[in-house]
């Protein structure tokens, strides 16, 4: 059967594991209208548009 030799310390198996868990960085796209960046497949923040359509109003203030 087998048996491990020795004990594995914590940080020998905290170093082994450490590289399994990063994480991608999500997607960033520019929207086609205004330029400004945000999650693709959602509204854009700043000119209020979605697949080329205007989805939401949005005041003058939030533009600048």
């Amino acid at each position: 059967m087998a048996v491990p030799k020795g004990k594995v310390s914590k940080a020998r198996r905290d170093k082994r594991r450490s590289s399994h868990w990063k994480l991608d960085p999500p997607g960033i796209v520019a929207c086609p209208k205004c330029g400004a960046y945000h999650l693709p497949h959602r509204i854009c923040k700043a000119c209020g548009t979605y697949d080329g359509r205007e989805v939401i109003k949005v005041s003058d203030d939030s533009k600048k």
